[in-house]
């Protein structure tokens, strides 16, 4: 053995006790609390591109309201782009985290690299396929006359950064998953406050309007995507990027298996924001389809600390699950549902109280805050109790459990939801059966992922391990 391989080999090791150290042995609620805060924040920075796109947007004089909307059309595309992220990143680094916990790290690297070809073949397949049919794909959408001008240019100058969107997202999953969640907070940070610079240098001082707002995401994302690259490729990493593992693998099945889940509830998104979309403009026009590109910005906000807490938690369920310490993958699970059921019981309270002044801040148009204060109430009443599937199914993917995270990402959205928004307005409510589509959703698949996820619990984490009882108490705090 040579002098550099005994070196990295002992590298190798101190980074893998320090991961246990953390992951296996520290203290659940502070753990939990170190992991999530950075998540919360860079699921907030992720969001934030978004909505702050749309607040600028919706000051340009004379046709805010139009480019809102118009942006707002393309929405449902975003979400498709973000979900094959997902697809990979969710399936490769709960995987890699997992192997992290069996000391298997070659293996997580693997992971690792298999992700970074995929993501560049998909990227290039999605960005040529959406470019070629983006305007028959954005009047299916609910682009109208009106609208459609804008959301082709904003989509035009979003897709050229289509890579740089798949590496940001999905790669910053095998930071978190070696419990490095501030790192992975700083790179999804960058991205954020330059878009938030770079937008009103572009929509306003070099007037390009809504092609500014999709640059200025475009060149934010290359930058966050330039973070994680380089963090990842360093001997900080503890899945560690190398060459030689960046190709096609037969890891590539686990991964997507694992990761349909959340690719799923990422791309079912995007459907429901079109059978949205299409169902108001046939029954309300323009004015509710920006309402309703307002109030999907402000179910972010909720998704915000729903999704942000539960990817902080997802690497300890993974790891402490690969160990075998199962009183410490209870603890994990059972304390995020708690706090993520109270955080979204009082954020969708407070919107339902104000939703007027809500509104007010993204357009001065009457009638798209007269459809906000109407509907928002009603529309968000049951997010609050939708924390429950949500850390449901982050605690089957940490523990590599696809099928009833699958089966609970098509039956909220694709059995529930969009049927729900499509049949209810035909049945004489108009655009109110499309509001009231979401809560129905919300609360009965919150019932159905509970239920469905103690009779599994008590097979996946039957009694106690050997390993658990071996560490001591500190091991299952």
């Amino acid at each position: 053995m040579t002098k550099r391989e005994t070196n990295e080999r002992a590298e190798t090791a101190t980074r893998r006790q320090a991961a246990n150290d953390d992951l296996g042995t520290k203290p659940i609620g502070r753990l939990a609390v170190s992991l999530a805060i950075p998540a919360v924040v860079a699921q907030a920075c992720n969001a934030a591109y978004t909505i702050v796109d749309r607040l600028f947007l919706a000051h340009i004089p004379g046709a805010g309201d139009l480019a809102m909307t118009g942006v707002g059309v393309c929405f449902p595309i975003t979400l498709a782009v973000s979900a094959f992220a997902m697809l990979v990143g969710m399936g490769g680094g709960p995987l890699a985290s997992i192997e992290l916990g069996r000391g298997d790290r070659d293996k997580a690297e693997r992971y690792l690299g298999t992700s970074v070809a995929t993501i560049v073949v998909i990227s290039i397949v999605l960005s040529v396929l959406i470019q070629l049919f983006k305007t028959p794909i954005l009047i299916l959408f609910g682009a109208s006359d009106a609208t459609l001008p804008y959301a082709v240019d904003f989509l035009t100058v979003y897709l050229s950064g289509t890579l740089f969107v798949q590496f940001a997202l999905g790669l910053n999953t095998f930071i978190t998953a070696q419990g490095k969640a501030l790192v992975a907070m700083g790179s999804v940070l960058i991205g954020a406050l330059s878009s938030l610079a770079l937008d009103p240098l572009f929509i306003f001082a070099l007037g390009m309007g809504v092609r500014g707002a999709a640059l200025a995401n475009v060149v934010a994302q290359a930058m966050s995507a330039a973070w994680v690259i380089r963090f990842l490729a360093s001997p900080r990493s503890a899945i560690r990027l190398r060459t030689r593992n960046i190709r096609l693998t037969r890891l590539l099945g686990p991964m997507l298996f694992l990761g349909v889940s959340p690719f799923i509830m990422q791309i079912t998104e995007s459907v429901i924001q079109v059978v949205f979309n299409a169902s108001l403009q046939r029954y309300g026009g323009d004015s509710y389809v920006g309402a309703m590109t307002i109030m999907t910005s402000l179910m972010q906000l909720i998704f915000v600390f729903s999704q942000g807490i539960s990817q902080g938690v997802q690497p300890i369920i993974g790891y402490n699950y690969g160990a075998g310490l199962y009183a410490r993958v209870r603890r994990a699970y059972s304390g995020t549902m708690i706090v993520q059921v109270a955080i979204n019981c009082t954020m969708t309270t407070l919107l339902a109280m104000f939703p007027g002044p809500v509104a007010s801040l993204f357009t001065s148009d009457a009638a798209i805050i007269d459809v906000v204060t109407r509907t928002l109430p009603y529309f968000v009443c049951g997010m609050g109790v939708f924390g429950i599937q949500n850390v449901v199914q982050c605690a089957f993917v940490g523990m590599g459990q696809a099928k009833p995270s699958l089966f609970l990402a098509i039956f909220r959205k694709l059995i529930l939801l969009v049927p729900l928004a499509l049949i209810l307005p035909r049945l004489g409510l108009g655009t109110t059966g499309v509001f009231i589509a979401e809560p129905i959703s919300d609360a009965t698949s919150a019932i159905v992922a509970g239920l469905l996820f103690a009779w599994y619990v008590r097979r996946l984490l039957a009694g106690t391990s050997d390993t658990a009882t071996a560490t001591g108490t500190t091991g299952s705090r």
